[in-house]
C-alpha cells in the first residue's frame, strides 16, 4: 500500500460520488483513556485527509456525515464540543475549501442550530457556491427519514397549491425535493468503526450505492483506508437490475 495516489488512480474506478458515516471517534478516545470529545478532534485530521485524497482522485461529490438528527440525545458536553468543531470548520476549514475549488454545503434540519451558526453556514456556503472542483457536503442534524419526509411535504405544497397533480408524482419529482439532488447519485457509501448499518443516513440515495464497511475507527482512518475503500468499490459488478451477462455485454 506504498503506492501513490496517481498510481492507484490507474487500477481503481473512481466514483462520482462518495459518502462516509464516520464512526469510532468516541472509542478510539477511550481506547487511549482519554473523554470522548478527544476523538471528535482528532477526527478533524481525518476529514482533511479524505478530503485532499478525494479532490486528488476526482471524486465529484463527497459527503460527510458530521451530526446526526438523533445525536441530540448524546451528552451535552459532547454536543457542546460537536457544535464548537462545526463552527470551527466553517471560519477556518472553509478558506481551505475555498483555495482548493471545493464547494461547501449544508444538508439537514438547520432550525436547531444558533443563529450564529447558520450565518456562518450561509456565509461559507455564499463563499464557495462558484468553486467545481468537487463538492463536500456535511450532513449535520440530518435524517434520511427527514430527508423524505420534507421532500414529502414539499410535494403535497405544491399539490395544494394546484401547480402539481398527484399523477405527476414520480420518483424523479421527489428526488427533485432531496437534499442532494443537484449532484451525481451516490455511488459508495462506507462507514467506519464497525457496526454493519446506514444509521438513517442517506436512505433515499442509498438504493443503488455500493456499502463498504470497515473496522478502522474514523481518526484512523486516512488515504491508505481510502484507497481500499476505492479498491472493494472497483472489484464490485455493479447491476442495477440487469444480469451480469448484460452487463459485461456493454
Amino acid at each position: 500500500m506504498g503506492e501513490t495516489i496517481a498510481a492507484v488512480q490507474q487500477d481503481i474506478i473512481i466514483p462520482k460520488h462518495v459518502a462516509i458515516i464516520m464512526d469510532g471517534n468516541g472509542r478510539w478516545a477511550q481506547m487511549r483513556g482519554n473523554k470522548r470529545v478527544a476523538g471528535h478532534k482528532a477526527g478533524v485530521e481525518s476529514v482533511r485527509s479524505t478530503v485532499s485524497t478525494a479532490r486528488k482522485l476526482g471524486v465529484k461529490a463527497l459527503t460527510l456525515f458530521a451530526f446526526s438528527s438523533e445525536n441530540w440525545q448524546r451528552p451535552e458536553q459532547e454536543v457542546s464540543v460537536l457544535m464548537d468543531l462545526f463552527m470551527y470548520v466553517l471560519t477556518k476549514e472553509v478558506k481551505r475549501l475555498h483555495k482548493n475549488d471545493i464547494r461547501f454545503k449544508v444538508i439537514g434540519d438547520l432550525s436547531r442550530f444558533s443563529d450564529k451558526l447558520k450565518r456562518n453556514i450561509a456565509k461559507a456556503e455564499s463563499l464557495t457556491e462558484n468553486n467545481t472542483g468537487m463538492v463536500l457536503s456535511i450532513a449535520a442534524n440530518y435524517g434520511g427519514r427527514w430527508d423524505i419526509t420534507q421532500a414529502a411535504k414539499k410535494l403535497a405544497q405544491r399539490v395544494q397549491n394546484d401547480e402539481l397533480a398527484l399523477d405527476e408524482i414520480t420518483e424523479q419529482t421527489l428526488d427533485e425535493q432531496t437534499s442532494l439532488s443537484e449532484f451525481a447519485e451516490l455511488d459508495l457509501l462506507i462507514r467506519t468503526g464497525g457496526d454493519y448499518r446506514i444509521s438513517n443516513f442517506l436512505l433515499w440515495q442509498s438504493a443503488y450505492a455500493e456499502f463498504y464497511f470497515t473496522e478502522t475507527l474514523w481518526p484512523d482512518f486516512d488515504e491508505k483506508q481510502f484507497q481500499l475503500a476505492l479498491e472493494a468499490f472497483t472489484q464490485r459488478e455493479r447491476r442495477f437490475g440487469k444480469t451480469g451477462d448484460q452487463v459485461k455485454q456493454k
